[in-house]
């Protein structure tokens, strides 16, 4: 009887110690326990030791680290009607655990469903030259747009960032040759404000010139040592104007003897 006894409280001391051990969760510094009672929501608990009365209360496990969400490309049709594929990659975090597993069934599911309608939709109201030129602004617009939509779900959208924009064959050599067309266009400008630049500075090395007759001689004579430096076979050299103009006078009007 007594043998039957001490069996008896074993058994007894045996369950309520696994009963005491299957209470227990150990939850890590990132982690969060939003445990319910009877189904209905209790409170949230961690990190570290808790104890989860079985039967009675469930926990489950929500993880507050940053999460790195791969959105697949997607097909989006610019406002210019070109046809290309993005994909994008997200970092979000929940700041709210309760939120995170009351209010949403999967929140992972559908944090990444909404991007991608959400890149499809702002993508699509900018051209092509935007996507290509503005990705930081776009990357912004995303990411506002997500943060306000996932805030009912406890959720935080830390950055968004467009990663590839794939575009088909023809289109590549088309921005190819826009490109080439471009830079021809530039050279063409660059060159002709150089002639500007040149024929403005002519015009004023002229006018100084002719304001100043001994500076026109002072070039001549230094044109002349320039040609005289030359090795040519052959040097014409130009006689001034004004040497002619005095030779010309003094043959019509000879000395009177």
């Amino acid at each position: 009887m007594i043998f039957d006894l001490n069996l008896g409280l074993g058994t007894i001391l045996l369950l309520l110690v696994a009963l005491a051990a299957s209470s227990l969760r150990i939850l890590r510094e990132y982690e969060r326990g939003v445990v319910f009672m009877l189904g209905r929501f209790w409170k949230v608990k961690g990190p570290g030791l808790i104890i989860v009365l079985p039967g009675i209360q469930q926990m489950v496990k929500v993880d507050l680290r940053v999460v790195t969400l791969d959105v697949p490309a997607q097909d989006v049709i610019s406002r210019d009607n070109v046809s290309v594929k993005v994909n994008a990659i997200i970092f979000f975090r929940v700041i709210d655990p309760q939120k995170a597993i009351i209010q949403v069934e999967n929140y992972l599911v559908a944090t990444s469903q909404l991007a991608q309608t959400t890149l499809r939709a702002v993508l699509g109201k900018h051209e092509l030259d935007e996507m290509l030129a503005e990705r930081e602004r776009l990357n912004l617009d995303v990411q506002q747009i997500l943060d306000a939509q996932t805030d009912g779900w406890g959720i935080k959208v830390a950055n968004v960032e467009i990663k590839h924009i794939d575009l088909n064959e023809s289109m590549i050599r088309a921005i190819a040759r826009q490109a080439e067309a471009e830079r021809e266009r530039r050279a063409k400008v660059i060159h002709a404000e150089g002639e500007k630049q040149a024929a403005e500075s002519l015009m004023n090395a002229a006018e100084m010139l002719s304001r100043q007759p001994a500076a026109m001689q002072l070039r001549y004579l230094q044109t002349l040592t320039q040609i005289a430096g030359d090795k040519a076979s052959t040097i014409v050299f130009p006689v001034p104007v004004d040497l002619l103009k005095g030779l010309l006078d003094g043959l019509s009007h000879p000395p009177r003897t």
